[in-house]
């Protein structure tokens, strides 16, 4: 397989940038002022998966009645808290993630990314890696009907690359990535940076973890197709 007819699908938040953890002070901030008492674990669990789904499934959690007004409560109220950190420089992008997309560009191996998270919040985490959507496919939350672990995101993403998906690796740091990588039947490789144990990852359907950007990109080998 020629490297051209490959492609990396990058999620965004603890894959290229170190946001998890704002992330998860940001829906606790959202929480606390809705009133919900949720300990900050169980939040952290469920980053990275859609923002609907999450707050739908925090919510069930707690016993709390889901309406649609609350869940846009929510989201601004997240929104505005991730936004007042990114704003602090709190966001930067993880070890090796710049290089690791500069390599890709000058091997001219196909690369695009994949968020779950909405043009809202995910633009502070572009600007700090000096990702440019006008040039670069982005996919986001307002752009799919489903968001992961639902597969819209990366399909979509190889798309936007005239790829195809079967063909490309989704990088991603959490369960919920790889399994849209598998739902899309791409090849998932995950990253020890968003949080989650190699084990979680490899169980969802990793077939390759490393600890960071900076780790894939000494590794590279080992997933890129060669010439």
């Amino acid at each position: 397989m020629p490297r051209g007819d490959t492609a990396f699908l990058f999620d965004l938040d603890g894959t290229l940038v170190d946001s998890v953890y704002q992330h998860v002070l940001a829906w606790k901030e959202a929480l606390d002022r809705e009133g919900v008492e949720l300990s900050v674990w169980r939040i952290h669990r469920k980053i990275g998966m859609s923002g609907g789904l999450f707050a739908n499934m925090l919510l069930r959690e707690t016993g709390l009645g889901i309406t649609d007004e609350r869940l846009a409560r929510l989201r601004q109220w997240h929104a505005e808290a991730y936004n007042r950190q990114a704003a602090q420089d709190a966001v930067r992008p993880l070890p090796g993630a710049r290089e690791l997309l500069a390599f890709l560009t000058e091997e001219g191996i196909p690369w695009a990314i994949a968020t779950s998270g909405r043009m809202q919040t995910a633009q502070h985490n572009l600007e700090a890696l000096g990702v440019d959507p006008s040039k670069v496919p982005v996919v986001t939350r307002d752009q799919v009907r489903y968001a992961k672990p639902d597969p819209d995101l990366f399909i979509t993403a190889a798309q936007r690359l005239g790829m195809d998906v079967h063909y490309s690796l989704v990088v991603g740091d959490s369960i919920w990535d790889m399994l849209a990588a598998k739902r899309a039947r791409a090849l998932g490789v995950g990253l020890l940076s968003g949080g989650y144990g190699q084990e979680e990852l490899e169980d969802a359907g990793a077939f390759r973890v490393y600890e960071d950007p900076a780790d894939l990109l000494k590794h590279i080998d080992e997933v890129a197709a060669r010439r």
